[in-house]
């Protein structure tokens, strides 16, 4: 079964609402989703506005508890999914051979729309490996944020209640495109 890591900073907000969704999205016994923060810190709880936003979909993460990134999870894992393109970065320097599979959450989503239908080879790696062969290193430098899901923490519950509803709304347009492909096989045919 594929492997998914979705990255944030502390695995308390970003990350672990995305992996819930994703969760709830793709084919049943077709993925692993996992989460973890780059500078995480074992064991916290959520803060218990992430716990209500996210509990408007229908998910309880009131027992999800923090969890660090190590460069084992890179490994191991067929797709990192980042919240933000510092942690793409943090990924990359940490093991550089998840280059090819660590895309931001909305990078690979505005790659996939215009991607199309039709994986090469008609599975979900060979497609990956299309989609990241239309990428530089240089599109990691600088600050832009135009990839990056913002970061509510510590704002007024609203932005923990808007940060869900567009993960609810960049995971769904990713689920569509990656649920079928994974229902093909994983690898090249």
């Amino acid at each position: 079964m594929p492997r998914i890591l979705v990255v944030c900073t502390a695995n308390l907000c970003r990350s672990p609402m995305a992996a819930a969704l994703l969760r709830s999205q793709l084919p049943a016994g077709t993925w692993s989703v996992l989460s973890a923060g780059v500078a995480a810190v074992e064991g916290r709880e959520p803060p218990p506005e992430v716990v209500k936003a996210i509990g408007s979909f229908g998910i309880d993460l009131s027992l999800h508890r923090s969890r660090r990134m190590s460069r084992d999870d890179l490994l191991e894992a067929d797709l990192v999914l980042a919240m933000a393109r510092e942690h793409v970065r943090h990924c990359v320097v940490l093991e550089p051979s998840c280059w090819a599979r660590t895309f931001t959450l909305k990078e690979l989503v505005r790659r996939t729309d215009g991607a199309g239908e039709g994986a090469p080879g008609g599975t979900f790696a060979p497609w990956l490996e299309n989609l990241a062969q239309q990428r530089e290193y240089s599109e990691l430098l600088g600050d832009d944020n135009e990839d990056d899901v913002a970061d509510p923490i510590g704002l007024p519950p609203e932005y923990y209640e808007r940060t869900a509803s567009e993960l609810d709304s960049l995971v769904t347009r990713l689920a569509a495109a990656i649920g079928p492909l994974a229902s093909l096989g994983w690898a090249a045919s």
